[in-house]
């Protein structure tokens, strides 16, 4: 007879396998290797596991990323964002899981392929200035708004003792990543990773187009999961902003629901580990 446990189990497996992939196009989840860019049980991989951590973080970073506006454009004039934004945010959640838990061979294609998409994505802003996505400044915002977003997650919802040095040899990882992506500065330590987000965010500008993307990735419901999930996900990373990035937004800190949000998070983050068997913590070696 059945396990109902363990069918409940693979159930959920399966219906969370199937919102970050699309096995309609033959995609099946990213084997984790021991020849990957990085080992086993590392910050990186540890942080990048975590799906609660990374959904909350990654809306957080599209969220800053769409203030900065060259990257804004860059999605404005070569994306179709706006009838398939599940299909980027899938595309962006099946790069990291690439290049962090995949075959070093394999995590360099994507990089390369990344860098050619990268080449042929450039335009000019609506008062003229022209941008490329192959600048390293911009490339540098999207990084580190990424890398703080990703951590910021996993200690909201996972490990908020995580030790200091851990979070710094994360940043020392993940810029593996960003300098191969052509971004620069990049970041190797917590305290690098705050002033080059201070220094970077005298570029931000704020626009109706960024308001309205903004509201599209927060209304954004995956096939299959539920809306209250979703409301769920958006209001903790929305309250994960600092306060000036709502206010550019124009998005509210949540309230009456913060305390709910992330009380049913955690939960949501300790089923999800249950499910794929997962700990929040390194193993001792």
């Amino acid at each position: 007879m059945p396990d109902p446990v363990e069918s409940l189990r693979l159930s959920l497996v399966k219906r969370v396998r199937g919102v970050f992939h699309d096995a309609s196009a033959g995609q099946a989840p990213t084997p984790p290797s021991d020849a990957a860019l990085f080992a086993r049980d590392t910050p990186i991989r540890l942080v990048h596991a975590d799906l609660v951590g990374m959904m909350t973080g990654g809306i957080r970073a599209l969220l800053l990323q769409m203030l900065h506006p060259h990257a804004l454009q860059g999605v404005l004039d070569h994306s179709n964002f706006r009838s398939d934004m599940h299909g980027r945010l899938r595309r962006t959640a099946r790069f990291i899981a690439v290049t962090t838990f995949g075959h070093r061979d394999e995590a360099l294609a994507a990089i390369a392929r990344v860098n050619r998409i990268h080449a042929r994505v450039s335009g000019t802003l609506p008062d003229g200035t022209p941008y490329e996505a192959t600048n390293p400044r911009t490339l540098a915002w999207v990084h580190v708004t990424e890398a703080q977003s990703f951590l910021a997650g996993y200690l909201r919802h996972v490990r908020p003792d995580m030790p200091g040095h851990e979070q710094d040899e994360y940043y020392r990882q993940f810029a593996l990543i960003a300098r191969m992506l052509g971004a620069d500065p990049v970041p190797e330590s917590r305290a690098e990773a705050e002033a080059i987000f201070r220094s970077l965010r005298r570029d931000l500008r704020t626009s109706p187009a960024a308001r309205e993307v903004a509201q599209l990735v927060l209304s954004q419901r995956p096939p299959g999961t539920p809306r209250s999930v979703q409301t769920m996900i958006a209001a903790e990373a929305v309250a994960m902003l600092p306060d000036w990035a709502r206010a550019m937004l124009h998005l509210h800190r949540p309230v009456l629901s913060a305390l709910p949000a992330r009380a049913a998070t955690w939960g949501m983050g300790r089923t999800l580990r249950w499910a794929f068997r997962q700990n929040a913590a390194p193993r001792p070696r």
